[in-house]
């Protein structure tokens, strides 16, 4: 019996329902939301950190506090009048810098705040830490979450970038068939437009960047261990996507083997390419000098 319109209306309608029921059916989708949320969280904490540090440096400009939570419970405590300070309370805060802080305080050359003015600031000091305590409870999310959906991508790297990785690709199945070039240019969205459209330098990586033997190699070494990181992260989405094998251990002794080399020819590269680059400069020198002759 042919289907009228409106009974394939109704079935393709069904099926579309139950496709988009099945996609979001794991936790995948939570777990790119959630670091999505803590980037932004941690913008808007950096922003509100620098409002009020440089709000409250009209009070105290000689306050050097380096911790963000630090400083706002400082403000919270003693920012009404910082020269009436409990030495209990500041050694909660502060620790074995108490004396430290009491004897920048005794000599700080900053008014005191009026009534109004301290009710805001104390306000933004308290909104940070809140948007502090949501960063580690998004974090505390990230990190189990990560290590149960994906236990070979954040064995090889920090889970938070194994989370950015994912959130980049849109889902674990976009990321398991994606080749190992591939990942390792996501992030890099704009620098590789920028390279097509203008002809700049192409990108070497993306994220990857974030990890830290790609951070701490060589400038010219980088790209290289951002491709070794790229291949094996590519094998470990395959698994955790598909086989549901834990092989990361494995693909961890590559990398460290892999590096270990690099490092090796990186010096030997290095130890030959000095003598050939010194001896053209003096030869160029050489040749200038006979020209001046």
């Amino acid at each position: 019996m042919k289907e009228s319109i409106e009974e394939k209306r109704a079935r393709l309608l069904g099926l579309a329902k139950a496709s988009l029921s099945e996609a979001y059916s794991t936790e995948e989708h939570s777990l790119i939301q959630a670091i999505n949320a803590y980037n932004e969280t941690e913008k808007m904490r950096n922003l509100m950190h620098e409002r009020l540090e440089e709000w409250y440096s009209i009070y105290f400009p000689e306050a050097k506090i380096s911790s963000p939570s630090v400083y706002a419970k400082f403000i919270i405590e003693f920012g009404r009048n910082k020269k009436e300070v409990e030495e209990i309370k500041l050694e909660e805060i502060f620790g074995d810098k108490k004396e430290e802080i009491k004897s920048i305080i005794e000599r700080s050359i900053g008014r005191e705040p009026t009534s109004e003015e301290y009710a805001a600031v104390r306000r933004i000091a308290e909104e940070e830490l809140n948007l502090i305590e949501l960063e580690k409870r998004l974090d505390n999310y990230i990190e189990k979450t990560t290590k149960k959906l994906i236990p070979n991508i954040s064995y090889l790297i920090d889970y938070k970038i194994a989370a950015e990785l994912l959130a980049k690709s849109g889902s674990l199945s976009k990321l398991a068939v994606m080749p190992a070039s591939t990942i390792q240019l996501l992030g890099a969205e704009k620098a590789l437009f920028k390279h097509i459209k203008f002809g700049s330098k192409p990108p070497k990586y993306g994220y990857l960047f974030k990890i830290a033997p790609v951070t701490n190699a060589s400038r010219d070494d980088r790209g290289r261990v951002a491709r070794l990181y790229a291949a094996k992260i590519s094998i470990a989405a395959r698994a955790d996507a598909f086989t549901k094998n834990f092989i990361a251990p494995k693909l961890k002794e590559d990398i460290d083997k892999a590096l270990a080399r690099e490092r090796k020819h990186g010096k030997k590269r290095e130890y030959r390419a000095s003598p050939r680059q010194d001896h053209g400069r003096d030869r160029g020198r050489e040749g200038r000098f006979r020209n001046r002759r």
